[in-house]
């Protein structure tokens, strides 16, 4: 099983950036717990700032994997081409949110890309990456 985690704008500076609301670990250290746990499952991991980037890589990601992670942070709330990506692709797509995007300001609540997603996980921290690899794993 292959499955592609794509993370949008300023996901790389997890660990440093706001650690009260997303934790002190970078996704690159918890990458490779990630890899670790999940040893049967070849993991991918792609992280842009840029919109375009970000749609590209879910199309090329639609012909090589198994099943998208996407957390598209902020472009979660703005970006009408991310939505209009994951309905045009085949690959299901799981929404990953580090925090509780309905606790936080208004604006945050609402997930253009959600709604065309299988599923989406919200306010587990880190973990819900691994939950949307296990529900993957269910699929097979």
């Amino acid at each position: 099983m292959h499955i592609t985690i794509i993370n949008g704008p300023n996901l790389n500076l997890l660990g440093n950036r706001e650690p009260e609301i997303y934790g002190s670990q970078s996704f690159e250290a918890y990458f490779l717990q990630l890899q670790q746990r999940f040893p049967d499952v070849q993991l991918a991991y792609f992280q842009s700032n840029h919109e375009g980037a970000l749609i590209d890589k879910l199309q090329s990601s639609d012909v090589l994997s198994d099943g998208i992670i996407l957390n598209a942070a902020g472009y979660t709330h703005t970006s009408v081409a991310l939505a209009d990506t994951i309905r045009a692709i085949r690959t299901k797509v799981i929404e990953v949110h580090i925090s509780n995007i309905h606790a936080r300001e208004g604006f945050r609540q609402h997930s253009f890309t959600g709604a065309h997603a299988a599923g989406v996980i919200t306010g587990l921290g880190l973990e819900g990456y691994a939950l949307a690899v296990q529900w993957f794993q269910g699929q097979r």
